[in-house]
């Protein structure tokens, strides 16, 4: 054997040994090699965090109380007679990963400390410290705190845009509230969109096990390098069954930026309305078989896109080389850069391939309806530049409106009896309601009224 080949046979293995870190060598009683995943837990553990967070909720006092027979013969004390509301003390539990020891910097899910008087970072070594929230990013489902703290641990982060399926995957947080625990798994798919869990999604799907309260808790490679933040779960019987969703670090890496920058995240968007295409509509395009992305149905009048020679009609097929496949992708691939980031935008009109440059923009339209409409909260909406009405392009999770029945690509038509044809006659029908609006959906040429109370 010759000294080049056995030159290159050793390099072959260093970079397998390097790869393998996280799983060899650890060494039994006897001596005897086997996988382990310890020593990267060592590093990465004391790195993920549990997030405790108290909040003060006002509960209607019962009714009854009000009638002096009942309060007589139930025996109610005087110091309740007059109470028609009372506090009630709410504590939940979820995960959150250090990201910068020096700054005391943690990042977790949105949902986890939304609406908390009080949050607390526990740590693996049994300290506990009081946290303060920098930021939130309502759509991406992100939240930024801080802690004051000494000899934290951090984790360091992947690039999320390197992740393959068949990658091996760990999962670490604090599930049902039970204490840091460590799940094995491999990332299921990537991309996954349109599950209406939050604004802005291209989950990174995952069989290691994901149950309420890991929310905000890690997923990490065999390196013990960040991934993901995980979020969510589908439990048809309300447990872990092997899918789970994790937000790709890279995403949430643009969103930390932005809120340690502004204290917010300020998106743009390029100024075009857009549809899925379905194989109507590929025939309808002349697409060839195979051939994927989001149909552009409206270019609004003086953005970015109009400048840039986006024209209706034109199949948008990736941004910056990445892939659109659908919607979803398009608005995660757009929503991740700041304004003023220009993006390649690859797409094909009468059958030839063309690519512009286009400056992400400020949104011209008002996105956010919280001082409108309380039902309303967290809807984020769009005139409908190629026929009447206004879209709904997202929506905050967990607000009012995600369970009130709407979903994302809903077309508004009307609201209370009257019609709907832009964002601005929208708010004006709403202002003659306040406890319950009648809205006109068309879902995908499914016509239908809703009530939300």
């Amino acid at each position: 054997m010759s000294f080049r080949y056995k030159f290159l046979i050793f390099i072959f293995w260093g970079v397998i040994c390097t790869s393998l870190e996280a799983a060899l060598p650890v060494y039994d009683a006897n001596g005897t090699a086997l996988p382990s995943l310890s020593s990267m837990l060592k590093r990465v553990n004391p790195a993920v965090v549990n997030i405790s967070t108290f909040s003060t909720t006002q509960e209607a006092y019962n009714p009854l109380l009000n009638d002096p027979f009942f309060r007589r013969f139930f025996q109610v004390p005087k110091q309740q007679q007059h109470q028609q509301k009372q506090q009630r003390r709410q504590q939940s539990a979820g995960s959150g990963v250090i990201i910068d020891k020096e700054k005391g910097l943690v990042i977790t899910n949105h949902h986890v400390v939304n609406n908390a008087d009080e949050v607390h970072v526990g740590l693996i070594d049994g300290r506990s410290f009081p946290a303060k929230i920098i930021g939130h990013d309502p759509e991406l489902d992100v939240a930024l705190l801080k802690i004051e703290a000494d000899n934290l641990s951090e984790v360091l982060l992947a690039n999320s845009d390197l992740l393959e399926v068949g990658d091996f995957a760990v999962a670490i947080g604090n599930p049902f509230g039970l204490g840091q625990t460590v799940t094995t798994g491999i990332i299921s798919a990537l991309g996954r969109t349109g599950l209406g869990i939050e604004g802005y999604e291209n989950f990174i799907q995952t069989d290691a096990s994901i149950n309420p309260g890991n929310s905000g808790g890690a997923l990490v490679s065999l390196q013990g390098k960040l991934i993901g933040i995980n979020t969510a779960i589908i439990a048809p019987s309300g447990g872990n069954v092997g899918i789970g969703f994790a937000i790709p670090i890279n995403m949430v890496k643009a969103s930390i930026k932005q809120i340690q920058e502004y204290g917010e995240v300020k998106r743009g968007r390029i100024g075009v309305t857009i549809q899925d295409i379905n194989p109507e509509l590929r025939r309808a395009f002349n697409l060839k078989n195979g051939q994927q992305g989001v149909l552009v149905t409206g270019v609004l009048d003086n953005s970015s896109a109009q400048e840039a020679g986006i024209k209706q009609g034109d199949v948008i097929t990736s941004i910056d080389g990445k892939p659109t496949k659908s919607t979803g992708h398009l608005r995660t691939r757009i929503g991740i850069k700041m304004i003023g980031d220009e993006v390649s935008v690859g797409l094909i009109r009468g059958g030839d391939l063309k690519q512009f440059d286009v400056e992400i923009g400020k949104t011209e339209v008002d996105q956010n309806l919280t001082q409108r409409h309380k039902l309303l909260e967290g809807v984020q909406l769009e005139n409908n530049t190629n026929a009447q009405g206004v879209i709904i392009v997202g929506m905050t999770p967990n607000s009012f409106a995600a369970y009130s029945g709407l979903r994302p690509g809903d077309i508004i038509l009307g609201a209370n009896k009257k019609p709907v044809t832009t964002i601005e006659s929208l708010n004006s029908s709403l202002k003659s309601s306040h406890k319950k609006i009648l809205l006109r959906i068309n879902r995908k040429g499914r016509l239908f009224y809703l009530v939300i109370r």
